[in-house]
């Protein structure tokens, strides 16, 4: 039974992005249309007095939280103190007014990266805060965990109910190809189409290659948070608890190398060129599995073959260019 009905209205926070597309997407194609959400230039969400007012006057019954700044290693060490302030004031802001107007459900989507640097893989949600996180986007990672406080705090002293999910990393439609502040997957596309039709003999990729990593496509990604936001109030009301915080991973647990990874895009890019690592640049955290025990055991999993998911979104990218 669908606990999320067609008459509640859903508020999707960084509708654009490709996480908040995606739900959008996911949502739509199960029929529900009542969604409400807002351009950056329509709702600055670091604005607390703009994000008060929208949520006075919309009243959502749901709210996912996609909304965050969000790019690769480069712009995670670079613009640390814009990773840090702006996504803590977008959650705070959003957080804070979604109790004040009575939202019923909310999702508050982090990343992978919040959990220690050197933890046993693969990583489970009680590995939060056990140790030292990766420096390079330090300030992102501890800007998620304090929203994942701020959801478990307000779950205790509000009786809110209030769930925070973390994707590992993800690829899919309407991803970032700025050759600078993309995520690896992007960025190799970009790099091997570029290379291809320069006629290049080599291409360069980032660190060792030997740092494993965890894929998901957004659309499953979508899909599992759409799944966990309308279980039945029984199956939802067992992740929020005092003991633990209410945090779930969302993966597929099966992780590859960045040079398998670059061999397989150049693959289906049709680049035939020598790959060449740079290992002076940094390598970041050298493996992050995810342990999705807990999300499979709840009824999802990841379903697009990873080399399925990288035609559709290399098709995507051609197209575009």
């Amino acid at each position: 039974m669908s606990y999320i009905l067609p008459e509640h209205k859903i508020y999707i926070a960084g509708h654009r992005g490709m996480v908040g597309s995606a739900i959008v997407r996911e949502l739509n194609k199960l029929g529900f249309t009542n969604i409400v959400s807002r351009t950056h230039a329509e709702l600055d969400l670091t604005n607390q007095a703009a994000v008060d007012a929208f949520f006075a006057a919309e009243k959502p019954d749901f709210v996912f939280l996609a909304a965050a700044k969000v790019g690769g290693i480069h712009a995670n060490n670079v613009y640390r103190g814009d990773f840090i302030y702006q996504n803590l004031m977008i959650q705070n802001n959003v957080i804070h007014a979604a109790y004040q107007h009575g939202v019923n459900r909310l999702m508050f989507l982090g990343s992978s990266c919040i959990y220690p640097k050197d933890c046993p893989q693969p990583i489970k949600e009680e590995y939060l805060l056990t140790g030292p996180l990766e420096q390079t986007n330090q300030p992102y990672a501890l800007a998620k965990i304090a929203g994942i406080e701020m959801c478990w705090s307000y779950n205790r002293q509000y009786g809110t109910q209030y769930l925070a999910v973390m994707p590992t990393n993800l690829y899919g439609p309407g991803d970032n190809y700025h050759p600078e502040n993309s995520h690896v997957i992007p960025a190799l596309i970009r790099k091997a189409h570029e290379a291809k039709q320069s006629g290049a003999k080599e291409m360069v990729v980032w660190g060792s290659g030997t740092p494993k990593r965890e894929f998901l496509y957004c659309e499953d990604m979508a899909e599992a948070c759409v799944y966990l936001l309308n279980l039945p109030d029984t199956e939802y009301k067992k992740q929020l608890n005092d003991q633990h915080p209410p945090l779930i991973n969302i993966g597929t647990g099966e992780d590859m190398t960045i040079r398998e990874l670059a061999s397989t895009i150049c693959d289906v890019v049709g680049f035939n060129g020598e790959l060449v690592f740079d290992a002076s640049k940094p390598d970041g955290t050298m493996r992050k599995l995810q342990d999705v025990s807990k999300l499979n055991q709840m009824g999802w999993r990841a379903s697009m073959p990873f080399i399925d998911g990288l035609v559709n979104v290399y098709s995507e990218f051609s197209n575009h260019i």
